[in-house]
């Protein structure tokens, strides 16, 4: 491929909360999956970036903080590769004392910038995580940077707060860096089928293209496309210290970013002369390495995955698989059960006649005062009769089944005593009167004197009134 300059982006905005860090870790992973080498660089004292992507500033070794205040500090030393084709420079909580011991710098503001020059030629794309604020650490962001994206949502004082945004951008054009060019917003935590947020972007698109050949550091900016759909997975992905493609690849937001990135990395080589071929298109590694990938996920789909709620083209292919499968098992399992309870049935009207034919009387043991105890006789197990017999059987059972004995008159009569057992007890009807209900009480009424066909019901103990 041909060899072009990396493109240097600051992602910024004041506002705190609207997916900066989110988009330079996805953003710059997608890149890394393209095969383009790519370096993100966390200047935010909360490092949230380099959590993002598993990487403990405070235990890692040299971070940006001692790029920064160390003269003799090398800004090779200070990076970790995190990924394939993903490399990074930490950032610490110590980042936030930087500021004051910067004050007496000459130059503080190009300090990593001058740092920068020395490994230029080792990446193809440089995203820099910039705070919420505008302080030394994002002023040296800004001059490393050629070109600033804005992540923001769709809404009103979001637009209101780009305004004081690129009050900024031309003032840092003005004297630290006259290249600084506003390239774009992305949207994140985009909701399409709100009519706010449909008018917030035609807004938006008609600013910029209001400034097309105005010269201004937005002439040429747009909203950049595809919007960021609103995913919880984006959301969830920091927490392992992951990014998005490691976490959910298939999900709304992956989708997404991936589709942004490769936008992203195809309108600069196309601006530098690539193919259109080329342009934006995976390396032959980054190919071989992806076709790798899959060809282990398809291998290792199995129902564990799929209950696990991962989505990807193999788990959803071995989900149909495993539901024909099931589905051919149910009806093989259902022909069984159909003829189970042919011969089940078969058996059971038949069953009645031969107990009762083998079914002997009690027959007493020695012991003249005790319990007469049956003499256990074994009974045969009748022999499976066919289908198609069954309604044969079933009459011939009903013509040799005894009529029904008429139940005893009283209980009394029912429950008969057994030898040396207690006598029974003679269940008799209850005679004692029942107790009658007392009346309800009824509320005594008042009369009023001025409305004489007027009575008001008053409760009783309640004083009349006056």
């Amino acid at each position: 491929m041909t060899q072009i300059p990396p493109r240097i982006t600051a992602l910024l905005n004041q506002k705190g909360g609207v997916g900066k860090t989110t988009s330079t870790v996805n953003i710059g992973a997608a890149m890394a999956l393209l095969g383009r080498r790519t370096l993100l660089v966390d200047l935010d004292p909360q490092s949230h970036l380099s959590l993002h992507l598993g990487v403990d500033g405070s235990s890692v070794g040299v971070t940006a903080y001692e790029a920064l205040v160390d003269p003799d500090c090398s800004l090779r030393d200070c990076l970790v590769q995190v990924r394939d084709n993903l490399w990074l420079l930490p950032s610490t909580t110590d980042l936030a004392g930087a500021e004051t011991e910067l004050a007496t710098h000459p130059d503080r503001n190009r300090i990593l910038r001058a740092k920068f020059d020395a490994v230029k030629d080792d990446f193809d794309f440089v995203l820099v995580d910039c705070p919420p604020s505008l302080g030394v650490l994002t002023l040296n962001g800004l001059c490393l940077a050629d070109e600033v994206v804005v992540p923001m949502q769709a809404q009103f004082l979001a637009m209101q707060g780009l305004t004081k945004l690129l009050e900024t951008v031309q003032l840092l054009v003005q004297g630290l860096n006259p290249s600084l060019k506003l390239a774009g917003v992305v949207l994140c935590m985009h909701e399409t089928q709100t009519s706010h947020s449909r008018e917030v972007v035609q807004e938006l698109a008609n600013f910029f293209e209001e400034h097309v050949g105005s010269g201004l550091p937005w002439d040429g900016a747009k909203v950049l496309t595809p919007a960021i759909r609103r995913n919880i997975k984006l959301a969830e992905a920091p927490s392992f210290g992951q990014t998005i493609y490691d976490y959910a690849p298939w999900c709304p937001g992956a989708i997404d970013y991936r589709a942004l990135a490769e936008r992203f990395v195809r309108d600069w080589e196309l601006a530098h002369g690539v193919a259109d071929a080329q342009a934006g298109k995976p390396t032959a590694a980054a190919a071989a390495a992806a076709a790798a990938a899959a060809a282990a996920a398809a291998a290792t789909a199995t129902a564990t995955a799929i209950v696990g709620g991962r989505f990807t083209p193999e788990t959803a292919a071995a989900a149909r698989a495993l539901q024909k499968k099931r589905a051919g098992a149910s009806r093989v399992v259902a022909g069984k059960v159909d003829g189970a309870d042919a011969v089940r049935e078969t058996t059971s009207a038949a069953t009645p006649a031969v107990v009762r034919a083998v079914a002997p009387a009690a027959a007493p043991v020695s012991n003249p005062g005790s319990t007469p105890v049956p003499t256990p006789v074994p009974i045969p197990v009748p022999t499976p009769v066919p289908a198609s017999a069954a309604t044969s059987v079933a009459t011939s059972v009903h013509a040799a089944t005894p009529a029904a004995v008429p139940a005893p008159a009283t209980p009394s009569a029912a429950i008969a005593p057994m030898p040396g057992s207690a006598p029974a007890v003679e269940v008799k009807p209850s005679t004692a009167p029942r107790p009658t209900p007392a009346p309800a009480a009824t509320p005594e009424v008042d009369e009023d004197a001025s409305h004489p066909f007027r009575r008001t019901p008053r409760a009783g103990g309640e004083p009349k009134a006056n």
